[in-house]
C-alpha cells in the first residue's frame, strides 16, 4: 500500500522556526527603536512653545538672549512632567528637555542662533542625536 504523507517534516518545521526566529531577531530591535522615537516625539513638541517664546524674548531685547531664562522675558515656568518628559529647563535661550527612564533619559538640547534677518536657527544637539530619535 502507498502511504500518503500527513503534515510538515522535521526539517520543514526546523526551517520555518528558524525564519521566525531570524525575522524577530530583526524586527524586535527596530520596533524598540520606534516606540522610543514615537514617544520622545513627545519631549520635542513640548519644547516648540518655548522655542516660540525664545524667539519672541530674542525679538523684544533686540538679539540679546541672555535674559531670557525660564519663567522670565514672557518665557513659561517649568511645564509639569508626564510619562515621557522629566523636565524642561531654559538659560539664556538654550532650551534642554530631558526625557524619562521610558525614553531612555534622551536629552534634547535646542541652542538658538541669530541669523543676519533677525530670525533664530535652532541647532539641535543632545543624546537624541546620536540615539537617532531627533533630528540634527
Amino acid at each position: 500500500m502507498k502511504k500518503v504523507q500527513q503534515g510538515f517534516t522535521l526539517i520543514e518545521l526546523m526551517i520555518v522556526v528558524a525564519i521566525i526566529g531570524i525575522l524577530a531577531a530583526i524586527a524586535l530591535p527596530q520596533y524598540q527603536q520606534y516606540t522610543t522615537r514615537a514617544r520622545f516625539a513627545d519631549v520635542i513638541s513640548q519644547t516648540e512653545a518655548y522655542k516660540t517664546a525664545v524667539a519672541l524674548c530674542a525679538q523684544d531685547n533686540a538679539g540679546v538672549l541672555t535674559s531670557c531664562d525660564l519663567g522670565s522675558q514672557g518665557i513659561p515656568g517649568a511645564p509639569t512632567a508626564n510619562a515621557n518628559l522629566a523636565s524642561i529647563a531654559v538659560a539664556d535661550g538654550v532650551i534642554t528637555a530631558t526625557g524619562t527612564a521610558r525614553v531612555n533619559s534622551l536629552t534634547y538640547i535646542a541652542t538658538p542662533d541669530a541669523t543676519s534677518n533677525g530670525s533664530l536657527r535652532w541647532a539641535i544637539t543632545g543624546t537624541c542625536v546620536a540615539a537617532n530619535a531627533c533630528k540634527q
